[in-house]
């Protein structure tokens, strides 16, 4: 029987299927550059601005706290607009908020990450509705392929960046600006698809009791923890790394490598983790691997830099996998899993905004970066515990109903 489509994604008629998932790639591609662009050159800007590093914490936590704030706004969007048009218009403020970052000294560079941030918390909720709605028989594999295509992004931003901006003459605004260029390619191919759609229905479904059940808590913070680590890796791994005596570019190009490698495991991580009768292994095996690798990029023999970012790379591919698999895997329908979706990425994503900050205001209080281990320690501690609670084999105590209107 096939499966209805999550209400706040409107049905449409039928594209081209692979016009459609190129246009897919190509959008989930834009979702990482406008976080993990600006990491590798945070040492320049904050020099040429004067910014501290509790405001250089702020720069990079902005958008991810934006990420959460503007999540929610997206089904009602989606329901009056089309899910199709509002991708299209959110992609045009994307590339505003990205060149934005490139004027106006701090108050344009504060403000860009803003719109960036909410773009892509809009955006981000969308496109998986859009791949169940599209391709319900093959979701599980164009998930990955959705997962897969936002780890590239983010690699080739944070590899990219810094050459970019030395290839301008030392421009950093050039090593940000830059990455508008596929936003624009992105919208001009998701054009057509906003031309084949009709008009959004006003159908949908409620979910009652979401926020009064353990379980879906537990699914959250479980996302949240484990996003505030993924986000610490995007905002601060090259500072890090270049406070410990590499270059930028190097620093830049082992935190690409490291973000790639998350290809592998996000693909294979949701495979293995229904294998068992539940994933509270997976939950454990997977954070294991996250803090193994970044206890090596802060503590261990530079010598074997490679190996521990390699090790990060497949910890927190694997993590972030393992999270959009508990969505799907604690609900018990389509319109439970979209509002639970909704609920861990807005919740989850505004609480995983403190890790970043964090990271900053403790650099900024020890003048080092020893003291991050500490709060890498507690992050991880917390999402294990989180998701052992939803890594259970149950379900969400809540039920969908039909809404008119």
């Amino acid at each position: 029987m096939r499966e209805t489509p999550p209400a706040d994604i409107p049905s449409a008629p039928r594209i081209k299927p692979a016009w459609l998932l190129v246009g897919l790639v190509l959008v989930a591609l834009n979702l990482r550059p406008a976080l993990s662009s600006l990491a590798p050159l945070l040492g320049q800007v904050s020099v040429e601005l004067g910014l501290s590093g509790a405001s250089a914490g702020l720069l990079t936590t902005l958008p991810v706290l934006c990420l959460g704030l503007f999540a929610p706004l997206a089904p009602g969007l989606a329901r009056r607009f089309g899910a199709e048009r509002v991708v299209l218009m959110v992609l045009a403020t994307l590339g505003l908020g990205i060149l934005l970052r490139t004027v106006a000294g701090p108050l344009g560079l504060f403000a860009g990450s803003l719109v960036s941030g909410a773009s892509i918390g809009v955006i981000g909720v969308l496109l998986p509705g859009i791949v169940k709605r599209d391709f319900p028989r093959h979701a599980g594999t164009l998930t990955g392929v959705y997962t897969m295509a936002l780890c590239m992004g983010a690699a080739l931003a944070a590899g990219a960046s810094v050459p970019l901006a030395h290839a301008s003459g030392e421009s950093w605004r050039f090593g940000l600006g830059f990455w508008v260029v596929p936003v624009v390619v992105a919208a001009l191919a998701w054009w057509p698809h906003t031309r084949h759609h009709g008009h959004a229905h006003r159908g949908r479904f409620q979910v009652r009791g979401l926020l009064r059940d353990p379980l879906a808590w537990q699914v959250t913070l479980y996302m949240g923890s484990q996003s505030s680590l993924a986000y610490i890796v995007f905002g601060w791994l090259p500072s890090i790394l270049v406070g410990r005596g590499l270059s930028p570019e190097q620093a830049g190009l082992v935190t690409s490598v490291s973000i790639l490698v998350q290809m592998l495991s996000s693909l294979t991580a949701p495979w293995l983790a229904t294998r068992g009768r539940d994933q509270r292994a997976a939950v454990v095996i997977v954070m294991s691997l996250t803090l193994a690798g970044l206890f090596g990029c802060l503590y261990a023999p530079l010598g074997g830099l490679w190996g521990w970012a390699v090790l990060l790379g497949l910890g927190q591919g694997a993590m972030f996998a393992v999270a959009l698999s508990l969505i799907v895997l604690r609900a018990s329908d389509a319109h439970v899993a979209s509002a639970l979706s909704g609920m861990a990425q807005g919740v989850g994503y505004t609480l995983a905004s403190l890790g970043p900050l964090l990271v900053g205001v403790i650099h900024d209080w020890t003048g080092g970066w020893s003291a991050i281990g500490w709060l890498f320690a507690a992050i991880g501690v917390l999402a294990i515990s989180f998701g052992l609670g939803a890594g259970r084999a149950l379900h969400v105590q809540v039920r969908s109903e039909a809404v008119d209107g």
